[in-house]
């Protein structure tokens, strides 16, 4: 299937979760990541901030438990520049950092930039992935944009309520790949 059928049928799938269930996986992943993925030499996490009307996964349960628990790590958050029309991105310093755009995506509306190169680890936003790492977004290109100027070494870790597809069919040499993909029964790494 093509990135733009494949959007069509995860924004439904997505929409037809139920609320139990919606909190289930988000719990199940939010323990993957912290049971699997090495912080001991993290310096910064760069984190969506999701749109759980959309039943996103919910990132504030990795961005609360860092700032608990890793206090050594300093996380980052993006906004987006309708001029240039790239992510930008500023280290969240709290709540009353934070404004929704258009879209109802909270971001900052302002903040210390962060350097793209000194973010260590990205947690990547995504409807669907296939088995060689490549994802399906929301088909703006943000993430792919920025994830090209991320150093080679960053790791990119995709979230999923679903497992994997056999392969997604028009990906680009523009299209990043994850390095592995979270989902509440598996962690799939990616060579």
């Amino acid at each position: 299937m093509t990135k733009s059928e494949l959007r069509k049928v995860y924004l439904e799938k997505r929409k037809e979760i139920t609320e139990p269930a919606y909190l289930q996986f988000n719990h199940a992943i939010s323990e993957r990541f912290f049971s699997l993925v090495d912080l001991s030499f993290v310096k910064v996490v760069h984190s969506f901030l999701p749109i759980t009307a959309n039943k996103e996964f919910d990132t504030w349960l990795i961005i609360d438990r860092i700032r608990r628990e890793f206090p050594h790590i300093r996380l980052s958050i993006p906004r987006i520049n309708k001029k240039t029309d790239l992510l930008e991105n500023f280290y969240f310093e709290g709540l009353h950092q934070l404004e929704s755009n258009s879209w109802g995506i909270q971001q900052p509306k302002q903040g210390d930039p962060i350097k793209n190169e000194k973010i260590d680890l990205v947690i990547v936003p995504l409807l669907a992935f296939d088995r060689t790492g490549h994802r399906v977004g929301y088909g703006k290109g943000y993430y792919d944009r920025f994830l090209s100027t991320c150093r080679k070494d960053c790791k990119k870790i995709g979230v999923s309520f679903f497992p994997p597809i056999n392969k997604i069919s028009d990906t680009t040499e523009y299209d990043f790949r994850l390095t592995s993909c979270l989902t509440p029964e598996q962690t799939i790494s990616f060579g």
